[in-house]
């Protein structure tokens, strides 16, 4: 029997501490109204502290999980957060080769809130060559469209330069976020949507607090989510905007170090 509900993928790494990764995803794509399946890419130990251990899945694994989900549900958006190594880039490619999953989301996570590397220096060019083309929204903070790019970032033309490489490789629109810029000290936390046309520019206050573990993640997920429900991507982007500004001016205050994001907030709010 054939449901109506929206159902969405997620495939990326585990957070034991629930803030990010998998868990974070899960917890946006249920605030947002979608049914989420998930993909697991790695086992982390980790908490708000940092990151203590690396598990990668068996690419036989990833591969298993994917067809599951190919076999059973209908997916209309799906994301790719932490992938680790050029072999399970690789892995993730060829499993997603002739079949669709709807618009993809591309969160090129490198590196932990806490410092920790999440991707192989070695797996960048994979992931340049293998998923950029043909991904719908490629949502990097500023170190990780530095990474990928070679562009040092410090003010928007920067950050067009940077977009316009990415969009070259075969990417659709292009979100980078500014959080980083001028240190994380500035006022203000603007992101910029690149499209093959147009720049557009969301804009928050910046909120002076340690609990932001999981931004990256829950920012693409809700993006997803709102993607598979039909938004256009100006409109996901805005959601998801409004929504991690909620997730991090409601801090949940868990844990000794980078606390996760409230997932709930936006809809207290609304």
């Amino acid at each position: 029997m054939k449901s109506s509900f929206v159902q969405t993928l997620t495939i990326a790494g585990s957070d034991s501490g629930g803030g990010a990764g998998i868990q974070a995803d899960l917890k946006t794509f249920q605030m947002r109204g979608v049914f989420g399946t998930c993909v697991i890419t790695a086992v982390t130990a980790q908490n708000t502290l940092g990151v203590s251990a690396v598990h990668l899945v068996p690419t036989e694994t990833i591969t298993a999980q994917i067809q599951a989900i190919r076999e059973d549900f209908d997916i209309r958006a799906y994301k790719i957060g932490m992938l680790g190594t050029a072999e399970i880039i690789e892995c993730v490619a060829d499993s997603l080769k002739g079949y669709s999953f709807g618009r993809r989301v591309l969160d090129p996570v490198m590196i932990a809130k806490g410092g920790a590397p999440l991707l192989q220096d070695s797996a960048v060019a994979a992931l340049t060559r293998l998923l950029l083309p043909d991904t719908d929204v490629l949502t990097p903070n500023l170190p990780e469209a530095e990474a990928l790019t070679g562009v040092h970032i410090e003010s928007r033309k920067d950050a067009e330069r940077a977009a316009k490489i990415l969009l070259d490789y075969g990417v659709k629109n292009v979100v980078i976020k500014g959080g980083h810029l001028n240190g994380s000290t500035s006022g203000r936390c603007t992101d910029w949507l690149f499209t093959q046309n147009e720049t557009l520019e969301f804009d928050s206050p910046r909120f002076p607090t340690a609990h932001t573990h999981g931004t990256g993640c829950t920012f693409s997920a809700c993006i997803t989510a709102e993607l598979a429900k039909g938004s256009d991507v100006c409109e996901a982007v805005q959601t998801a905007k409004a929504y991690i500004t909620a997730a991090i001016s409601n801090p949940l205050e868990i844990g000794a170090g980078h606390g996760p994001v409230n997932h709930w907030a936006y809809r207290d709010q609304t």
